[in-house]
C-alpha cells in the first residue's frame, strides 16, 4: 500500500485543521479555550495559528486583556471559513460512526448543584456501562452564558429549567416538575399537613443561585404574602443535615425533596398554595466536527433522564 504522507489528502486534512483551529479561536476568543474545545494542546493551536498567519500574511488576531481580537481580514475570512467548515465536517461526520465503548472523549454538561445531586446517580451508571472510558465534566450552570457556551462548543449540553436560551440551541423536555416543602420529620410546629398560615409563619431556607425559587416568591407576591427567610446559602450541599436537625423549611423541586427525605429524617409536604409546574429540559447545539459523539451523548441523557 503506498504511503499517503505528503500526499494531497494529507495536505488537505492538515489545512482543514488550520481552518478548524482558526474558527475555534475566533469563536472562543482564546487560544486556550480553543484548545479545550478541540481536545488538543494549547501549543498545537498556537502552532497552527502561526502557520496560518504565514500562509495568509496577516496577524489574524491581536492578543489583548479581553482575549484574541480578530483583524479586519480575519473577520472577513471567518464568514467564509465557518460555512465551508460546516459543510465539510458535516460530510465527514456523516460517514463517521461513533463507538461509545471505544471512546475516551470528554463530554461537558452544564447543570446546577441540585441537578448534580439528582441526575448524576442516574447518569453515571449508564455511561460506565456503555462507554467505560469516556470522561464527564460538570460545568456549573450559568444561565446568562449557556447560549454562548453551546454555540462555541464549551459544553455539549445543558440540563435545567432555563427560561430562555437564544442562538441556535435546541431543546427537549425531559419531564415536568412541581415544588414541595422539605422539613424535619420532628418539626415542632408543623404536623402532617401544612396550612398557608404555617408556611408564612415558618422559617425558610433560600438557595441563592437556584433559579427556580423566584417562582414561589412571584406567587406569594400575587397573594400579598411574604416568607420569613432565616438562612440564605449558595448551594444545596449539606442542607439535608441542616433541615433534619432544625425547624427550617426548604421549598424545592418535588423529586429532589423525596430523594432527600428517603432516610426518614425529613418529610415532604405539598405547598399550601397552587403554583404552575415547570419543565426540566435538555439543551444542545449540534457541532458538525463531532456531531455523532455529541448526538449519542444527548440521546443517552434524554433516555436516562426522561420521565424519571
Amino acid at each position: 500500500m503506498p504511503s499517503i504522507v505528503g500526499s494531497p489528502m494529507t495536505s488537505a486534512l492538515t489545512d482543514l485543521n488550520l481552518i478548524r483551529n482558526f474558527v475555534a479561536i475566533y469563536e472562543t476568543g482564546s487560544v486556550s479555550a480553543a484548545a479545550k474545545r478541540l481536545y488538543i494542546t494549547q501549543p498545537s493551536v498556537s502552532h497552527s495559528l502561526g502557520r496560518l498567519r504565514d500562509l495568509l500574511n496577516d496577524p489574524l488576531f491581536t492578543r489583548t486583556r479581553e482575549g484574541m481580537v480578530p483583524t479586519f481580514n480575519a473577520t472577513q475570512l471567518f464568514q467564509s471559513f465557518r460555512g465551508a467548515l460546516d459543510e465539510i465536517e458535516h460530510a465527514i461526520s456523516s460517514a463517521r460512526v461513533f463507538s461509545p465503548a471505544e471512546s475516551s472523549r470528554c463530554f461537558r454538561v452544564a447543570m446546577s448543584d441540585l441537578g448534580e445531586l439528582y441526575f448524576l446517580p442516574l447518569l453515571i451508571p449508564e455511561l460506565q456501562r456503555a462507554a467505560p472510558s469516556v470522561e464527564l465534566e460538570i460545568v456549573q450552570l450559568d444561565t446568562d452564558r449557556i447560549a454562548e457556551w453551546l454555540s462555541t462548543g464549551r459544553i455539549d449540553a445543558a440540563v435545567g429549567n432555563l427560561q430562555f436560551v437564544g442562538g441556535q440551541a435546541r431543546r427537549k423536555t425531559l419531564f415536568e416538575e412541581t415544588y414541595s416543602c422539605l422539613l424535619s420529620a420532628t418539626h415542632p410546629q408543623i404536623g402532617d399537613a401544612m396550612s398557608l398560615d404555617d408556611y408564612v409563619a415558618a422559617k425558610h431556607v433560600v438557595v441563592a443561585p437556584f433559579s427556580g425559587h423566584h417562582h414561589v416568591e412571584d406567587v406569594m407576591s400575587e397573594l400579598g404574602l411574604e416568607r420569613k427567610i432565616a438562612l440564605r446559602v449558595p448551594h444545596f450541599t449539606n442542607l439535608a443535615t441542616v433541615i433534619a436537625s432544625s425547624d427550617l423549611v426548604l421549598t424545592l423541586p418535588t423529586r429532589i425533596a423525596h430523594a432527600f427525605a428517603i432516610d426518614g429524617r425529613m418529610r415532604v409536604l405539598p405547598l399550601p398554595f397552587p403554583i404552575p409546574p415547570f419543565h426540566v429540559n435538555l439543551y444542545w447545539q449540534a457541532h458538525s466536527a463531532d456531531s455523532a459523539a455529541q448526538q449519542w451523548f444527548c440521546d443517552t441523557v434524554d433516555r436516562v433522564l426522561s420521565g424519571v
